[in-house]
């Protein structure tokens, strides 16, 4: 997903640009695909500490989008996919981009009768701080999956390049979840460009309840991602 620029017409330059400006509200198709040495989400292990394949698509047209995304997943249960839907909508107010959007969290092969299935609502924005910026995000789910009740995760986030290939960038976070599930979590890591539209990340993640389980264990993924 990106954010498009839409630029401020003078009145004697309307019919000049009209075209322009259309162009930019056209629909376009981003797609994405990519591999980890971990899934990880919030934190959290979603592959048990294995590997992960993703792939996804996006629409979008002018400050609107939607999009799908793929993965693989392993909770020791037989669930195998997690399918993600979402759409949003991305203003400008002021210094201020936002980012409001649904996102609906489905998996395949799931145990009968088990709930896992989830969706949430989206609010974000983030600011230019000299070279880089700086974020927050929240996220809410009515129902979080297995009956858990409703959720908020809260995060603060940054980045910032280091020169043309090189970037660094870091988030806290915090899950709250009605049904005894909440932790704080955090992640620090390196992002370098290969080419335009292939990166790597190395990431280092951590919680601070390693007594919920191993997969909110502190560790360190590396992914490749390609965009086109």
């Amino acid at each position: 997903m990106k954010t498009l620029k839409i630029a401020l017409l003078a009145a004697t330059a309307t019919v000049a640009m009209g075209g322009a400006a259309l162009a930019d509200d056209s629909p376009t198709v981003a797609f994405n695909i990519g591999a980890a040495s971990d899934y990880m989400f919030r934190g959290i292990s979603q592959t048990d500490g294995g590997g992960q394949v993703f792939g996804g698509a996006d629409l979008t047209a002018g400050k609107l989008y939607a999009g799908t995304w793929l993965s693989n997943v392993d909770f020791n249960n037989g669930t195998t996919m997690e399918y993600d839907l979402y759409a949003g909508y991305k203003p400008t107010v002021g210094p201020v981009a936002m980012d409001l959007g649904v996102i609906y969290y489905g998996y395949a092969n799931k145990p009968s009768g088990t709930d896992e299935a989830y969706y949430e609502v989206k609010v974000a924005g983030s600011v230019p701080v000299g070279k880089g910026t700086i974020g927050g995000a929240v996220y809410y789910s009515p129902e979080f999956p297995f009956k858990s009740g409703a959720a908020t995760y809260v995060e603060i986030n940054g980045s910032v390049p280091v020169d043309d290939k090189w970037s660094l960038s870091g988030a806290i976070g915090h899950q709250d979840v009605d049904y005894n599930g909440d932790y704080n979590t955090w992640n620090l890591g390196v992002g370098y460009a290969l080419t335009s539209h292939v990166g790597l990340d190395l990431r280092y993640w951590d919680t601070d309840e390693h007594g919920f389980g191993s997969i909110y264990d502190g560790r360190v993924a590396l992914s490749v991602k390609a965009t086109f």
